[in-house]
């Protein structure tokens, strides 16, 4: 079964350094303020996504289990 995650970018935060997009290039892309957006939830495997939360320079992003609220970085 997979799980189905919330993705979210505090673009209060953001500094749309392009990390993210370059790590997960099918989830992530930088909206018109340059900052990151979520595009596919689904576009990319958890080890990705995961890998493009701990690689933000600025903590922007949070990945959550949809289904518990489980925070899962860090």
């Amino acid at each position: 079964m997979t799980r189905k995650l919330r993705i979210m970018v505090d673009h209060g935060v953001c500094v749309g350094n392009d990390m993210c997009t370059n790590i997960a290039i099918n989830l992530f892309a930088l909206n018109d303020d340059l900052h990151s957006e979520p595009v596919n939830a689904a576009g990319d495997p958890l080890e990705k996504v995961l890998e493009a939360e701990e690689n933000c320079p600025v903590s922007a992003i949070n990945v959550e289990d949809e289904e518990t609220g489980e925070t899962l970085f860090p």
